[in-house]
Parts: structure tokens; sequence; C-alpha cells
């Protein structure tokens, strides 16, 4: 997808009154700037779910896909480490049972089945526009921790790269990337990358207000996207 086709992504949805993009609409959108994410569909229904799982090859990751639900994990809407067709069977309706028992009342838009991602180290790349200062970005560890500890940095959009290694530098959890006790350092520079392609996002996008890539999953060479977050301004303005 281009990035005139993304931006389209995010112009239908204000017009139709949403003020967050999906999940697989975001990894859209951050996709077309050139972010890895994993191979990717969306099922409506159990059945293509199954099939999507074959043809993106195991292990995978079901998610649900709903406007209504923020954290998928807490309303039992993630199923992780799926190897074969009867285990994304079993999850798809283990999923439906306990999604309507917690939020009876969300609704459901469909299953995203994705590629299971090698385990790596988690950061986060986000953006949030400013309404004085403009777009900014931010990096920090990612998963849950970047709730709990909010060791984060920022800078304004867009960035150069020495902008983005000192914010990389900035966090206390920086050893972590660099190879800590023995551990293989990570890949700064497509974190580097990635930050920078956020900022870029943010400076082209008036309508994202907030966006962040949690985790991104980075390796020794290399780094993978296995979430998205796009959150978009209650009213519509001019795209550029």
């Amino acid at each position: 997808m281009i990035q005139q086709e993304a931006k389209k992504l995010i112009t239908d949805a204000i017009a139709s009154g949403r003020k967050s993009l999906l999940e697989p609409e975001a990894k859209e959108i951050i996709k077309a700037w050139g972010i890895p994410v994993p191979p990717f569909f969306v099922a409506k229904d159990r059945n293509l779910a199954m099939g999507a799982g074959n043809n993106i090859g195991y292990p995978v990751v079901l998610k649900v896909i709903s406007g209504d639900i923020l954290h998928k994990t807490e309303a039992g809407g993630v199923r992780m480490g799926l190897k074969n067709e009867q285990e994304v069977e079993e999850a798809f309706n283990e999923m439906i049972f306990e999604i309507s028992d917690h939020m009876p009342t969300a609704r459901i838009e469909g299953f995203l089945i994705e590629k299971m991602a090698a385990k790596g180290v988690e950061v986060i790349v986000g953006g949030i526009r400013d309404a004085q200062f403009g777009p900014a970005v931010m990096f920090g560890l990612g998963g849950m921790t970047v709730e709990l500890l909010k060791d984060v940095s920022f800078r304004l959009a867009p960035v150069t790269r020495e902008e983005c290694l000192d914010m990389i530098s900035e966090i206390k959890a920086h050893p972590l990337l660099t190879g800590y006790r023995g551990a293989e350092p990570s890949d700064i520079d497509v974190i580097v990358d990635c930050i920078i392609k956020v900022g870029n996002i943010m400076d082209a996008v008036d309508e994202i207000k907030e966006m962040e890539v949690n985790p991104l999953i980075v390796y020794e060479k290399g780094a993978m996207a296995v979430d998205a977050r796009v959150v978009l301004w209650s009213e519509p303005t001019v795209l550029a």
C-alpha cells in the first residue's frame, strides 16, 4: 500500500466518525512508510482464520479486531504461538467465548492472523501531536514495561539520525540494547530508522493525534513491529 492509499484509510475513518484506526489499518500506515510488520491477514470467520494460518505459516498469533476493545489481552482477545489449524480453531472458539463473557456489547470487526515474531528486545516508538509545539516522537523500552517504568525520551519531529541516537542513549534501559551481560547487541540502526519514519508520519499526516509502535521487537539484525495504534483528531482536516 502506497502512502496516499494509506492516508485514505485515515480520511475514511474520520469521515465515519471514528477516533482511532483498527490494528490492521494502523499496520498498513506504518508499513506504507517502510516500518516492517509481520505477514498478516484479516479474517471474518473461523474458516478464513484457519486457512490464513496455513497460508502465512505457523506459528501464528490470533487477535480480535474491535474498536470497542482497547486492551485485547485483558479481554481474552489474543492467542499466541498457535502451531496448527486445530489450535487456531480452538483459540478462535475460546476467544469468542471469553470476549462475550468480558465485553458482551463489543462490536467485533474481524480477526487478525499474523506470523508470530521471534523473541528479541521490545522497544516502543511513538508519536504525539502537541497543540503548541506540533508533532513529536518518543522512544523507550517497550511492552508493558513502558507503563510501569516510564523510561522514555522525546524529540520534536521530524528528527535527525543524531537526535535519534541521543534519544536511545538517554533511556536508563539503554544497556539492554548494547549487549547487556553477554547478550547480542540490538540493531541500533533499525531503531533509528523506525524513529525517523514515525517522525515522518507525524509530520506528513496532520490527522494523527497519537501513534504507537509497541512492541517493536529488535534483533541483532532487523526489527519487527508486532502491534500498532493510531489515534485520530476528532475533526477532519485537509491532508497535505
